[in-house]
């Protein structure tokens, strides 16, 4: 294992991306095979299905995002100051807030679940299946509990940077959920929906178990989870009201889009709702380029913020909106022009509306991007109440639109032209809370992001549309997809970064010479 103490923070950075980039090409390998089995083997309608209720639970399990910025923002920021008490302190009173908030999300669940699929019009699942919703509803359910309770451990993991156990723990993970694939494709013939439902439960349930064993074993601050001489009302109350802003961020995006899946089952049935989970597959795993670049990045935001250096954290967090949106883009624009050839190919039989669903979604999610450096830096300075309200609000808009939007006779590609544009609303309200909270300077923010990355977005749009329209033949996407990614690459150096930012590259390249 790495001995992260000793690493300079810079290096960190470097090696967190690289075992999570490493991490993300096995892991998207085997989901995308997984997810193919699973869908051959229930079929278009139960996939759907399981979607359907699994993302009923998933518009409460926000909370575990939510409270895991939480946790780590608080152990980061105080690993910024050295005080390894606070870190004991702040871990234990958040393992009793998660029993409590476990305990108490199991009880709402079940009592919502008394209801949710007995109410006439509602859900749109054939009668026959109401049994096995009901019955896979409660399998998450139950899970729940334990995703709530392994939060502490992966905030202490992400708080020390020790993305390399993360990593590991998340592909034990994805390995048991191929296991269950082939298994479910292969062995079970009959109760198939069932089978799935139960086994990716327990998978929670076992992950919980191994983080807590290796954070008891590997960090001192978590040597005792229960440790009552720790636990002090006052904290427990300034993680809860941290927690609390930050589950509104959470559930306006969870809200945002498993509220559009049952838009979309109330208007359209199971088979949009099997277009749309295949389409968060899609982004979820495009987007992990993303995500595991900010992994890496947010501990060293938090620390500089503690550390009392805020024109560094700014400046870092600026950093991190353009590299995250590169990240991003550089796979996103070439798969965005051969969408159909590329889900033809992972998929046998693609469900309706995919190739649409997952091109609008994408987009938005690029456009969400722009910005995510600044969320982790008004997260680090800790005022995030008119944050959360202002920008929660601004995306929930989502949800009604659409639902109005359907109603009205619109066609369902409107629904996520609304999504597109809140996202882009959101944006801006994010700037303008920014300048208030970290003195953000919005031109400079233009000059140094929007700006460079507007420039290699175009010209690699242009190039790749240039190449759709000369090549043609079956496998085109054998050329365009890399060409086009080598091209954004070479444009985004050239014309994207800063001539700080070009140094830093530059530097890391030379190491690597060097060092091979």
């Amino acid at each position: 294992m790495i001995d992260y103490d000793n690493i300079k923070p810079a290096h960190r950075v470097v090696i967190n991306s690289s075992i999570l980039y490493v991490k993300m090409i096995i892991s998207v390998i085997i989901v995308f095979f997984s997810t193919r089995l699973v869908l051959g083997a229930l079929g278009a309608d139960d996939y759907g299905l399981y979607n359907l209720v699994a993302g009923v639970i998933a518009m409460l399990s926000f909370l575990k995002s939510a409270i895991a910025g939480s946790t780590q923002r608080y152990l980061s920021y105080y690993q910024g100051k050295n005080d390894l008490e606070l870190q004991k302190k702040i871990f234990i009173n958040s393992v009793y807030l998660h029993i409590a908030i476990g305990v108490g999300l199991v009880i709402i669940l079940e009592t919502v679940g008394l209801f949710l699929f007995d109410i006439e019009g509602l859900l749109r699942i054939d009668p026959d299946k109401i049994w096995e919703a009901k019955t896979i509803y409660h399998f998450m359910s139950a899970t729940m509990f334990f995703t709530i309770l392994s939060v502490p451990f992966s905030g202490t993991m992400n708080a020390h940077e020790n993305l390399l156990g993360i990593a590991i723990i998340e592909l034990i993970e994805v390995v048991l959920r191929l296991a269950i694939a082939l298994a479910l494709f292969f062995l079970v013939k009959s109760g198939k929906l069932i089978f799935y439902g139960l086994l990716t439960a327990s998978i929670t349930v076992v992950t919980c178990i191994i983080s807590a064993i290796y954070c008891k074993i590997k960090y001192p601050e978590c040597e005792s989870f229960f440790d009552k001489k720790y636990v002090q009302l006052p904290l427990l109350k300034e993680l809860s009201s941290f927690a609390g802003w930050t589950l509104m961020g959470s559930f306006s995006g969870v809200a945002k889009s498993q509220g559009i899946a049952i838009v979309l089952n109330h208007f359209m049935g199971t088979i949009a709702n099997a277009a749309y989970g295949i389409t968060n597959q899609v982004v979820g795993q495009l987007n992990y380029f993303t995500t595991t670049m900010f992994r890496a990045f947010n501990p060293q935001i938090m620390k500089t913020e503690g550390a009392d250096q805020r024109e560094k954290m700014v400046h870092l967090s600026m950093i991190g909106c353009k590299f995250g949106f590169f990240l991003l883009a550089f796979i996103a624009i070439p798969c965005l022009f051969e969408m159909p050839a590329l889900l033809d190919i992972w998929l046998k039989e693609v469900p309706d509306y995919t190739v649409m669903f997952c091109t609008m979604v994408l987009i938005a999610t690029m456009v969400t991007q722009l910005t995510a450096g600044m969320q982790s830096a008004i997260m680090a300075s800790g005022r995030i109440k008119r944050y959360m309200i202002l920008v929660s609000s601004t995306k929930l808009l989502t949800l009604p639109t659409a639902y109005f939007l359907m109603k009205a006779g619109y066609q369902v590609i409107c629904v996520f032209w609304g999504y597109i544009f809140f996202e882009a609303i959101a944006g801006i309200v994010i700037l303008y809370l920014s300048k208030i909270e970290v003195n953000l300077k919005i031109n400079l923010f233009i000059k140094r992001v929007l700006l460079k990355e507007s420039i290699p977005v175009l010209l690699t749009a242009i190039f790749c549309y240039a190449l759709t329209k000369t090549i043609n033949f079956e496998l085109r996407w054998l050329i365009t997809i890399p060409s086009g990614m080598i091209f954004f690459v070479i444009m985004a150096y050239l014309a994207g970064l800063c001539e700080d930012e070009k140094e830093i590259i530059d530097s890391m390249i030379k190491k690597f010479i060097k060092k091979g």
